[in-house]
């Protein structure tokens, strides 16, 4: 979670999509826009050997203000390493 995070702060588009699991990464990613300020993982839980979800806010600026993403991720292992799936 904390290494997707900087490479958000770091528009790292590549490493983004690698650490996306392939069913669920979109067409585009889109990184302009926002100044990633801050990340709280509140909650990271197992569930088995391949499967974990993260609950987390993130706080960025946008043309708009300040805001908060909240989020509740699923994660799988795929070929040893930890990818994105998707949001509950």
């Amino acid at each position: 979670m904390r290494s997707r995070y900087a490479a958000y702060v770091l528009k790292r588009a590549l490493y983004l999509r690698e650490s996306w699991h392939p069913r669920t990464c979109p067409q585009a990613i889109e990184l302009d826009g926002v100044v990633w300020i801050g990340l709280t993982v509140l909650r990271a839980e197992m569930q088995d050997a391949e499967h974990a979800t993260v609950e987390f806010v993130a706080r960025y600026k946008a043309r708009s203000g300040t805001h908060e993403l909240r989020e509740h991720s699923r994660f799988e292992r795929r070929r040893g390493a930890w990818v994105y799936v998707d949001a509950l």
